[in-house]
């Protein structure tokens, strides 16, 4: 069986629970931490990963093709993998290791930030998934995510 590959289109950080998103060109991720200087999260939670082509469909149902993927407080744009196959699954971009969790479920604050945003991304996993970093390291825009 061959392996998925995808590509990290961007990358985004906060430096609070409801600070703003900042765009950033590389990461370093901690094992059971996360992505640093980010924002305190959960070890399993450690980074999250949105689709860029499910952004797309979003941003289509909500008539807002402006409205930037970080509005959905994920790390990672990924092109080129399917959310929902991920679950459960290891992945690895550059030196990190990460072990998919779970679905991320949207929660309230995504209509505070859009109107509509929250139900826009429940179906098919447009919410994204979030993991636990396994094995720490740095990776940056344009590495390739191989699914394990």
């Amino acid at each position: 069986m061959s392996e998925q590959q995808g590509t990290v289109l961007e990358l985004a950080l906060r430096s609070s629970k409801r600070g703003p998103m900042e765009l950033v060109e590389s990461v370093s991720a901690r094992e059971n931490a996360g992505i640093e200087p980010n924002h305190e999260v959960k070890p399993h939670r450690g980074i999250t990963f949105i689709s860029n082509e499910q952004w797309a469909e979003v941003q289509q149902e909500l008539n807002q093709p402006d409205l930037p993927w970080h509005t959905r407080r994920a790390n990672v744009l990924v092109e080129g993998l399917v959310m929902s196959d991920l679950i459960g699954k290891t992945v690895q971009i550059g030196d990190v290791v990460v072990e998919v969790k779970k679905e991320t479920e949207p929660c309230g604050l995504m209509d505070e930030l859009h109107n509509g945003l929250r139900k826009t991304l429940e179906p098919e996993c447009r919410a994204g998934v979030h993991g636990q970093v396994v094995r720490g390291g740095d990776f940056k825009v344009g590495d390739t995510i191989t699914v394990r």
